[in-house]
């Protein structure tokens, strides 16, 4: 919010505030990446029709704003080695370019729109929630985009339709019992732990 939408606004405030644009920007990919299971699941819940083709759609979506998220950090890295202007320089030489996942773009505008009106017609989603849902096609897409009022309505959106789906799931199943948690918490923390330096690694 306090800084310009487009790339050269974000390149200079990342040289400016590096730790603010990268919590931001890595917290905007991690989102991005964990919503794919309740878009997956409330597509599931709707039945044959709009839902499972909204979903696919939002999904293919989410999929494409990871990639952006790729090229986000790759121009922020490339800040940090050459400096904002040089940065701003090379990707606008290069914004343009082709790249294959390009028409998932559609996908992530179309997506959310088509999936909130297959939930509303399964009456899976009331009609606040189900607009709510649709309002996430407001959502800036592509590389380096900033945030908008825009956007939050969009992400306020989303934790509408979302939150109490989620909550309304997680209670309709028994919950596992005590010793399964503390057998299971323990190998997670380890195997997400391990991934992350597995990662790091390369």
């Amino acid at each position: 919010m306090p800084y310009d939408f487009f790339y050269p606004a974000q390149l200079a405030a990342h040289e400016s505030a590096p730790a603010l644009l990268a919590t931001s920007y890595a917290l905007i990919a991690v989102g991005t990446f964990l919503l794919w299971p309740a878009v997956a699941l409330l597509a599931a819940g709707t039945g044959p029709g709009w839902g499972p083709v909204g979903g696919l759609l939002a999904m293919s979506g989410l999929f494409a704003r990871v990639f952006h998220a790729g090229a986000d950090h790759m121009a922020f890295r490339l800040t940090d080695a050459v400096g904002a202007d040089l940065a701003t320089e090379v990707v606008s030489e290069t914004y343009g370019a082709f790249q294959p996942l390009s028409f998932l773009n559609v996908a992530a505008l179309a997506g959310w729109p088509i999936l909130a009106f297959g939930a509303w017609r399964a009456r899976v989603l009331g009609p606040v929630r189900a607009l709510a849902l649709a309002s996430a096609a407001a959502l800036p897409l592509g590389v380096l985009k900033g945030t908008t009022p825009l956007s939050l309505m969009a992400l306020a959106g989303l934790a509408i339709a979302f939150v109490p789906y989620g909550f309304t799931v997680l209670t309709a199943h028994p919950r596992p019992s005590r010793a399964a948690v503390l057998r299971w918490v323990p190998v997670t923390l380890a195997a997400v732990g391990l991934m992350v330096v597995l990662g790091q690694a390369g």
